[in-house]
Formats: C-alpha cells, structure tokens, sequence
C-alpha cells in the first residue's frame, strides 16, 4: 500500500472514530469577560446552527478582542414540533461558545418561535448598535439563507447612515463568488466550533455535519487560496479555513474590502477594530 493510501485510509478511520463522539458536558471556555464598551458584533443566523458553521470569525473576534458577540437567530426552522428543542439546543451551543443570544419576536398564536420580520431586525439594530454585523450572502442557495440577506440589507438601508457598520457576508449552501478574506482556524478554534455544533443534536442526528465542518475548512484554504489572491497564487500554509466578504456599509453603499488572509497569528483588531 503506498502512503496516499495509509492517509486516505487514516483520514476515513477518524471520521469513523468521531461517530463516537459524544457531546462535551456543559463547560464554558473561560474567554475574556467584555463590558458594556466591548464592541459589540451581530451574528443573524437563519437557523439554529449556523452560528457555530461560520462562526470562526466571531469566535476568534471574542477571544483575541474582547468583542461581545450576540447570536441572532432569524428563524427556529418551519418544523414547529422541533422549534423548542432547536432553541434549547441553540442555548447549549451558545453557552458552550459564550455568545449572547438576542431573544426573537413575541410568540403569536401556535407559534412558539416566529421567524424575524423587517421590524425585529429594525429594532435589534437600533437596540445593540453593532460595529459588526454578520449574515448570508446573497446567493447562499438556501431559501431561508437567502431571505436573512434580503432582511438585513433592507434593515440596514432602512437606517440609513445611523447605521453605518461593517457588514460581513458569509457561506456554506452556496459558495461565493467573490470572497476577500480568508480567516485561519487553527485546530483548537475548529475543535471548539465543532463542540458546539454537536449541542444541535437533532440537527447532526438526521445529518452529521459536525463531522464533515474540518473538510470543508480545509476545501476552503485550497479554494480561497485563488479566490482571493488570484488564479494561480500558491496556497497559503494554512490547513483550515472560513471564508467571508467584508465590507463598509455607510447606509447607502456596500464597499468592500481588499482581500487579504488573517491568520491565526494576526489579530483580527488589525482589520475592525483599528
């Protein structure tokens, strides 16, 4: 047997192993406390476990800067049997991540979590006044992805040049076309992103992402590596990443950023916060 094959058949005997994985007990990871004056960041999530899928950027923000992230979740998914459990799960991934979760519209009728309309984002918005706020981008093939995006830009122009904010755009349905920022996860980073998306047991239950989360960071090093530098640039020396669109929004107008790659021994303060 030649060594591509040992890998190949090492690589299916660990994701054979992570089959029998359990969810970690409840335990925080002790990340620095923030203040009232910590920038704050919005995390809109279509469903209950997209935080933890791309959330490498905010996670990294919270350790390494001391921004309070806030998880938004936009909708609890259109099974109303699963709508409680999917919450409590969110509340356990969260607190795994020490992320706030910012509570949704008031409960109507056999509703117990109805999804968020112009006016909750409105108010969210105007409430936190983020420095940073995450959601999909526009052609993230999901139909709930895809109407978060058209949520958000319609609240943020609704506010005009009070919200004035840096707009990150991420993916995972559909993949962008036009990235520029690759953000580094090192294994520790990866290993407590996967962590919390296990607490979403009856999501990975019907289909194990969780496990599959480190193979998709690695297909987006080898992807972002052309993406963002240019057809033809070698590969960064990185072995798992997320990829984003970062931009300015002024209230009128999205510009975004150069691309660049931040790697783990970059802080993420140098793109935001500086």
């Amino acid at each position: 047997m030649n060594s591509y094959h040992t890998f190949v058949r090492e690589f299916a005997d660990s994701l054979n192993h992570a089959k029998r994985a359990e969810p970690e007990s409840m335990k925080t990871r002790h990340l620095p406390d923030s203040s009232s004056e910590s920038p704050r960041v919005l995390l809109f999530s279509p469903h209950p476990d997209d935080e933890c899928i791309v959330g490498l950027l905010p996670l990294r923000m919270a350790a390494e800067c001391g921004c309070h992230i806030v998880n938004v979740p936009v909708t609890h998914g259109s099974d109303s049997l699963r709508q409680a459990p999917r919450h409590a799960e969110l509340m356990e991934a969260c607190g795994y991540l020490e992320w706030e979760v910012a509570p949704g519209p008031v409960a109507v009728g056999d509703a117990p979590y109805p999804p968020f309309e112009p006016e909750d984002v409105g108010v969210v918005l105007k409430q936190l006044q983020p420095e940073v706020v995450f959601f999909p981008h526009n052609r993230d093939w999901n139909s709930r992805h895809l109407w978060t995006h058209t949520l958000l830009m319609d609240a943020l122009r609704s506010r005009g040049a009070e919200g004035a904010c840096t707009v990150v755009e991420t993916e995972f349905w559909g993949a962008m076309d036009d990235p520029n920022l690759m953000v580094e996860a090192t294994p520790d980073h990866l290993g407590d992103l996967v962590t919390a998306l296990s607490f979403h047991a009856g999501e990975v239950a019907r289909n194990p992402y969780h496990r599959s989360l480190p193979s998709w960071m690695v297909d987006n090093v080898r992807r972002g590596a052309e993406r963002i530098a240019g057809q033809g640039n070698a590969s960064p020396d990185f072995m798992f990443a997320t990829l984003y669109r970062v931009s300015k929004w002024d209230g009128h107008t999205l510009t975004p950023l150069p691309p660049g790659t931040l790697p783990a021994s970059q802080s993420p303060v140098d793109l935001f916060l500086s």
